[in-house]
């Protein structure tokens, strides 16, 4: 059965603001079904790196923050520590970044409260009827809250092909080692000859899996982590992830992830995806590269996977932008994704997803009309 997705544009005037369509795709996606009378509602969004700006603007979300008030609920915001070094690998720091990116209480109007504890091992396992895993690592916070609204920018990813809603579930809702155990199959390659022991990766590999000898940085498959954090951080482009079957595990595993972040939360859940700036990789690095398509939208569903697909239509339906980091698919209908990623399957999340249980592939998307026009 297909899963409604709906679907405002950024066009706003005089007659009606972008918050005020913001509030009726809402209220249309089904909001005050979601959020009952006094419900802990967490707000599940990526803080952002210091450095980028291409994450969802603060002010969006005090608007969702505000109508979550208006249904009676008690919202939070939320974020997980990271696997790799940055600014957000515990929660003290974690938590400075996400104030000094405009996510300050007085901006937002709700407190920010860390999903997995202080150094993010602040966890439940949580049994999943999954074909890779059987149970999942999830932040402890995320398990208690009564609600969960899951708000992502959308956008491509160096390991999945693309990050939106089903990424903040499965890579945002878990502890540290769930992470690890979603990134662990993972191991990147290093191409000697364009190496320059430059030492940038040893100081950004957290795991010590990184040496150097007279010719070469070297890669200890067993202490990595596969969180691809030397990758980017490589200006010589000698450090490139080994894409096979392992990188396919990744996206199964972070969609099983997926599912057990939602567990027990049936029809409390509400998932909104802003297809604004979309960069060519994800929000934790501190840079944020140019949109390789116009922006979009914003759009909202009960069904995660049906949200994503819908928006990975609209960024393949769309023209690309010259003098990105786009390199093929720029007309209407190509793959934005394999244009700046070839290498990575990226419909394996959405398929594995789907299979698992976790949404349907198959959507009807609802476009919100001008106000007061008829549908």
């Amino acid at each position: 059965m297909a899963a409604t997705v709906w679907f405002a544009d950024l066009r706003s005037g005089n007659r009606e603001n972008l918050f005020d369509k913001l509030r009726r795709l809402l209220n249309s996606a089904g909001l005050l079904q979601v959020v009952k009378q006094d419900d802990l509602t967490a707000i599940k969004l990526h803080f952002g790196e210091k450095g980028g700006h291409a994450y969802v603007r603060p002010v969006f979300i005090r608007e969702i923050v505000d109508q979550v008030k208006q249904a009676g609920g008690k919202p939070f915001l939320t974020d997980s520590n990271t696997l790799y070094p940055g600014q957000r690998k515990e929660a003290v720091s974690a938590l400075s970044c996400g104030i000094q990116n405009g996510f300050a209480y007085a901006v937002v109007d709700a407190p920010l409260i860390m999903s997995d504890g202080l150094r993010g091992s602040s966890a439940k396992r949580v049994a999943i009827a999954g074909e890779v895993l059987q149970s999942t690592d999830i932040g402890l916070e995320i398990l208690e809250a009564d609600t969960m609204i899951t708000v992502s920018h959308f956008k491509c990813h160096e390991l999945t092909g693309f990050g939106g809603a089903i990424k903040n579930l499965g890579m945002g809702c878990s502890s540290r080692a769930g992470k690890l155990e979603q990134h662990s199959s993972v191991a990147p390659t290093v191409a000697s000859e364009s190496c320059n022991l430059c030492r940038a990766c040893l100081a950004a590999c957290a795991h010590e899996a990184i040496s150097l000898d007279d010719s070469t940085a070297q890669i200890d498959p067993d202490k990595c982590a596969g969180c691809s954090r030397c990758i980017t951080i490589c200006e010589q482009h000698a450090i490139q992830i080994q894409w096979n079957e392992a990188a396919d595990n990744v996206m199964r595993k972070m969609a099983e992830y997926a599912l057990g972040a939602v567990s027990g939360k049936q029809r409390k859940q509400l998932y909104v995806n802003f297809i604004t700036q979309v960069s060519p990789s994800c929000d934790c690095y501190g840079h944020s590269d140019a949109a390789i398509v116009p922006d979009i939208g914003i759009l909202a569903s009960t069904d995660p996977v049906a949200l994503d697909k819908a928006c990975a239509d609209l960024v393949n339906q769309s023209q690309g932008l010259p003098g990105t980091a786009l390199t093929s698919g720029h007309e209407p209908g190509g793959d934005k994704f394999r244009g700046v990623h070839p290498n990575i399957d990226w419909e394996v999340t959405l398929e594995h997803a789907a299979k698992i249980g976790l949404g349907e592939t198959e959507y009807i998307l609802n476009r919100l009309k001008p106000e007061g026009e008829a549908w």
